[in-house]
């Protein structure tokens, strides 16, 4: 039975980081579920975009103060 070979629809292109890094990355993804390092970069940097996009739609404690006074204003605190 030959195997097939899995094809990946997204475009991707190369990063270079350093050879220990790389290393370091290796030893670490042996007790995950990651099949390569690129996946697990790939998974991380994703990671690091969407907490930081989360951080973005909080409000500062001026922001929530205005929008506490403007809330008792209309009766809804």
């Amino acid at each position: 039975m030959e195997k097939k070979k899995r094809v990946s629809k997204t475009k991707v292109t190369n990063v270079s980081i350093p050879t220990s890094l790389y290393e370091r990355i290796e030893k670490r993804i042996k007790e995950t579920g990651f099949p390569s390092v690129s996946s697990y970069v790939t998974y991380i940097l994703r990671e690091s975009f969407v907490k930081k996009n989360e951080k973005k739609e909080t409000f500062t404690k001026n922001e929530k103060e205005k929008i506490k006074t403007r809330l008792r204003a209309l009766g809804y605190i």
